[in-house]
This record gives C-alpha cells, structure tokens and sequence, in this order.
C-alpha cells in the first residue's frame, strides 16, 4: 500500500509544477498526495521557503528535497 504524502511548494513555483507532473503516474496508480502551499503559514515558508518543493510522507514525516527524479520517488515511497 501507498504511504499518503504531502507535497509542499506554492502558486507561481515552476519546479513545483515540475514536482507535480512527476508525481502524477503515481497519483494514477493510487498515490495520495495533498498539495500545501507553504504561504498559508509563516512556520511553513521559514522552513520550507528555500527548499521547495518538498514531498513528505505523512506516516514517517521522511522528506525528499528537490531535485528528484521518478526513480528517487519510488525509492522513497518504499523507505520505512
């Protein structure tokens, strides 16, 4: 089973939308993934205003920085 994932960037990110289209085969195949945009909360852009996009699992709180490939994405959707 998928691990549910959170995909943090915000509106007018290109790498974000980048992000988003390599995780749409896997949202096909029954991933879920909420999109959060970091500039709904001060918090969020302080720790992830440098670094978006940002995937989170939401079971583990493992995070893969951008740049990432499909192949890293797979490897960190089967991580513990």
């Amino acid at each position: 089973m998928l691990p549910e994932c959170q995909l943090f960037g915000t509106l007018g990110c290109h790498l974000c939308e980048v992000a988003e289209a390599l995780l749409m085969p896997f949202v096909e195949h029954g991933l879920l993934v909420e999109l959060i945009d970091i500039a709904e909360h001060e918090h969020w852009v302080e720790e992830y205003g440098l670094r978006i996009p940002v995937l989170r699992r939401s079971d583990t709180g493992a995070e893969l920085n951008w740049p990432f490939e499909a192949e890293q994405i797979v490897e960190f959707l089967r991580s513990t």
